[in-house]
């Protein structure tokens, strides 16, 4: 009874946080997808665009994975009232925080594409799309936290509804601006951006409604402690700096195959959109891994904390692997959703076939990362992150670059990297110290 009662609570949490995740990454695709019928400028313009935008949201996993973390032990050890302390005292730090990263966003990231040498026509078409995108960054933020809250509660049907709701908002205002309609005109990649904005910004103030309305399991408060909100930032800073770490090795990687050509780099901006289909499912796992882990050290049962991590780990790897198939075996087909160019259509299935064979042990480390981080120990897997990171990964890219004219030992260099880190994690999760992190 036991095993069955473990099955469905972690498929409660974790199927609804994966689909949750997959979504949340065909609404950053679907501009991609709909740009994709303008030109190649506008997918290389739009892809360098979204790549920025996923290291935003690295970065903002300093307020996300702290607060899921924190409010999952005080939910586990049945502290419903200061979770909710927990929760206002990070939207307060949120608020304080919107600001200087906005203007770090309108400041910066323009010069990603004087940085990667765009063509003229792609830079013109990506500062449009970068620059109107800073007016969505405080909602962003808001919506990061109370998405973390309520899957540290283990409620993820919530954000998946939403989320429902808004990617169809999105597609349906891309459609208008992006081609116009009626005395909308068409406003092209500019349109894309103006989309994005209106559902981003929608999505906050209806977390902030049910919120404010007492619809979720948090008492809506307007303290602040200084003392909880530095917890969560000492907890997320760490998981904040990896996440970045590994999006700014595929900025690099893009830096890299930038050299080779306009298709090149769309081949692997349009790879790297679709791989995500497979990733996020990862990540919502992950999620999930976070979340029962920090509820069962709440309540003091590091057993359940690991067999619930193997019961994750399982599921995720069997979803991972049956997606790595079609990576593998249809490559063009999957591209050809996204553009009917030759070249980048063969640029792109040469890193899907590459990338699809390292599903399992992605989905490794994407559980163990978790389950990690929900101990609270989002240390270990920075430091295994930056010495793979380095060692593994960058040196032998650039290298190998240098010596073979192909983007695919870049590929391989990539995947040689998850799989060393998949190994090291598991290892470190078989010693079982981090059942004993307190926080």
């Amino acid at each position: 009874m036991q095993t069955h009662t473990n099955h469905k609570k972690v498929l409660a949490i974790a199927l609804p946080a994966g689909a949750n995740a997959l979504l949340d990454t065909l609404q950053i695709i679907v501009d991609l997808l709909m740009v994709g019928r303008l030109s190649t400028y506008a997918i290389a313009a739009v892809g360098l665009g979204l790549q920025a935008i996923m290291i935003l949201f690295a970065l903002l996993g300093l307020f996300s994975i702290g607060t899921t973390v924190l409010i999952a032990r005080y939910v586990g050890g049945g502290s419903m009232r200061r979770a909710s302390f927990a929760l206002s005292s990070m939207l307060r730090f949120g608020l304080w925080s919107a600001l200087p990263i906005a203007g770090f966003w309108y400041l910066l990231t323009p010069w990603l594409y004087v940085w990667f040498d765009m063509e003229p026509q792609v830079t013109i078409l990506g500062l449009d799309y970068v620059v109107v995108l800073t007016w969505m960054m405080p909602f962003v933020i808001f919506k990061f936290i109370f998405v973390a809250a309520l899957n540290a509660y283990g409620d993820t049907k919530t954000p998946l509804y939403i989320k429902l709701v808004s990617i169809a908002l999105n597609i349906a205002l891309n459609y208008l601006f992006i081609f116009g309609y009626g005395v909308i005109p068409p406003m092209g990649v500019m349109g894309a951006a103006i989309a994005t904005v209106i559902v981003n910004i929608l999505e906050a103030i209806f977390y902030f409604y049910l919120y404010i309305r007492h619809k979720t399991p948090f008492v809506p408060l307007w303290s602040y402690s200084w003392h909880l909100a530095e917890k969560m930032i000492k907890i997320g800073l760490p998981a904040s700096i990896e996440r970045t770490l590994l999006l700014f090795s595929y900025l690099i990687f893009g830096l890299i195959i930038a050299s080779y050509g306009t298709y090149a780099f769309s081949g692997y901006q349009l790879g790297l959109r679709i791989e995500g289909l497979a990733y996020m499912p990862g990540i919502g796992f992950s999620i999930a891994a976070m979340t029962l882990v920090g509820q069962a050290l709440g309540a003091k049962n590091p057993n359940r904390a690991k067999a619930d991590t193997l019961l994750v780990l399982r599921y995720t790897m069997a979803i991972m692997g049956i997606l790595s198939i079609f990576m593998v075996a249809i490559p063009h087909e999957l591209v050809l959703l996204f553009s009917d160019h030759k070249a980048t259509i063969e640029q792109a299935s040469i890193y899907l076939i590459i990338v699809g064979l390292s599903q399992f042990p992605l989905a490794m480390g994407l559980v163990l990362s978790g389950a990690l981080r929900g101990a609270g120990d989002t240390q270990t897997p920075l430091i295994i992150n930056l010495v793979s990171f380095w060692i593994v990964r960058m040196a032998p890219a650039f290298i190998l670059s240098y010596y073979f004219n192909t983007v695919i030992v870049i590929y391989l260099a990539m995947i040689a990297d998850t799989t060393l880190k998949a190994v090291i994690l598991w290892m470190i999760f078989k010693q079982e110290g981090w059942q004993k992190i307190k926080i």
